[in-house]
């Protein structure tokens, strides 16, 4: 299964982008993580079936109501090491 990081930058810390991730990656099946990144912008790992990360990648280009992307960076990535979807602590 396909695997991909993805770094969103834009107003995406403070306003739930980590909690929709999860949400929406647990939806989708996916496995991988979220966080933040100390520089303002949030990184990801999905992982699952090729039609299932590319939905999750173009949902990340809009986010939650609240958030304003206006950069997204994709790049294959290995697998996650745990199934399912997590957030992880600040990095």
């Amino acid at each position: 299964m396909p695997a991909v990081r993805v770094r969103v930058s834009g107003r995406v810390q403070g306003v739930w982008y980590r909690g929709w991730t999860v949400a929406e990656a647990t939806r989708r099946s996916l496995d991988g993580w979220v966080r933040n990144l100390r520089d303002g912008s949030v990184e990801a790992v999905f992982s699952g079936p090729a039609a299932a990360v590319e939905a999750m990648v173009e949902a990340c280009r809009r986010g939650p109501p609240a958030a304003a992307v206006t950069r997204l960076d994709v790049e294959p990535a290995p697998p996650p090491d745990a199934a399912g979807f997590r957030q992880l602590p600040t990095a």
